[in-house]
């Protein structure tokens, strides 16, 4: 690709450029002197495992890489010991260095189903940051005011709102800053929750008489609802280690709105307009599938959800699978299938939405047997088969 051709297709998708200008700039000096551009992307592995939200700085990265600019994967085991503030309402609980190295590890195997290992630098923040003298320290916060970090929409509203801010949090946006300085970046990638962190490393970069870091931030992603954003809290998020045909049904779940947000920043691409949006669905489930577990399991996947869905075959099929033993006392039609998309799902449904467009619609089915009495008491028995919709089906164990 032409530098041109480059920036149209690094800048899709993406929430704010700061600048585009200077990319391209970056990019055509990178054409003419065969310097690949340094492109950051910070983690702080505060837990082990990571949904398809995490992945869309990921993806950013490996187009960068793709196009033969050396992708930075810089491990924050030093900087998740504080904890990132950024949309935080209160201070994040600490975690040992332990902790962090864990978390790295496997965090670092996810990240590397997407990205290309051997092709990529790992660095780890600690390496600097352990050095450091309290003299050092005590410079590298002389550059930063008070006002600066006030100027954070987050640490102004905990003090308004009479929540304390440590001061060991006011240290995050210039650390995460000193490592661009510290790994030469010229492009940082992170959600919009980190503009302000990686707009102080253009600022410490400055200082230090080095180009200035171009500032990449992506949208967060909507989670299956497709209202809010993607989050083991909400119930709303699709695993990056989620078994192949769990992973397959919940993309199979999402609107077609969201579909062509999820092309866009977890594969890169736009969907085909002209092609049926159905057909569409089930090739960006299959293609996200064999990413994360192989190039057999998307097919694999595919072929399972035709069969128990297009085909009517649910006996045959392998299904999730659901415990009676994890069923609600007092088993209702209603509760039965509200505990279902919930724990199998990881949809959260109100009754009035159950009732409505599933119960008395008779898309619930135990065993083919229509159930349409929402009060009407459940009594499933293990190897029943529970369809809730055409894309939502269990077994009970």
């Amino acid at each position: 690709m032409s530098p041109e051709q480059q920036l149209a297709h690094l800048t899709a998708g993406a929430a704010k450029v700061l600048s585009e200008k200077e990319l391209l700039e970056k990019l055509r000096d990178s054409a003419k002197n065969s310097r690949p551009l340094r492109i950051k992307l910070g983690v702080d592995p505060t837990a082990p495992d990571i949904h398809f939200g995490h992945t869309v700085a990921l993806e950013k990265l490996r187009q960068f890489q793709q196009l033969g600019h050396q992708a930075v994967l810089l491990i924050g085991d030093f900087t998740a010991t504080i904890g990132d503030p950024s949309g935080r309402s209160a201070t994040r609980p600490p975690l040992t260095r332990d902790d962090v190295l864990v978390n790295a590890a496997t965090y670092t195997d996810q990240a590397f189903k997407i990205l290309d290992k051997s092709k990529t630098e790992i660095v780890y923040n600690g390496d600097w940051f352990r050095k450091m003298t309290y003299e050092e320290i005590l410079k590298l916060n002389s550059r930063v005011t008070l006002q600066q970090m006030l100027q954070r929409e987050d640490f102004r509203n905990r003090i308004e709102q009479g929540q304390e801010v440590r001061l060991h949090e006011l240290q995050y946006p210039i650390m995460q800053g000193w490592d661009s300085v510290e790994i030469r970046a010229d492009v940082e990638l992170g959600g919009t929750d980190q503009l302000f962190n990686i707009l102080v490393g253009r600022d410490l970069q400055k200082e230090e008489g080095q180009p200035q870091q171009v500032v990449m931030v992506m949208p967060l992603l909507e989670g299956l609802d497709g209202v809010r954003k993607m989050s083991k809290s909400y119930g709303n998020y699709i695993g990056v280690n989620d078994p192949p045909q769990e992973m397959y049904g919940k993309l199979m779940s999402i609107s077609d709105e969201l579909m062509d947000r999820y092309y866009l920043l977890l594969l890169g691409e736009a969907r085909d307009p002209s092609g049926h949006p159905m057909d569409a669905k089930k090739a960006l489930a299959e293609k996200l599938t064999s990413r994360y577990h192989g190039e057999a399991a998307g097919p694999a996947a595919r072929e399972d959800w035709d069969t128990r869905f297009s085909k009517k075959d649910l006996a045959a099929a392998e299904l999730p699978e659901i415990s009676i033993a994890t069923l609600p006392a007092d088993l209702t039609v209603l509760s039965m299938s509200s505990h279902v998309f919930q724990t199998a799902f990881g949809l959260e449904k109100s009754n009035g939405e159950l009732r409505k467009q599933f119960i008395t619609s008779g898309s619930v089915q135990l065993n083919g047997e229509k159930l349409t009495d929402p009060n009407a008491p459940a009594s499933p028995q293990p190897g029943d088969v529970l369809k809730l919709s055409k894309k939502h089906a269990v077994r009970f164990s």
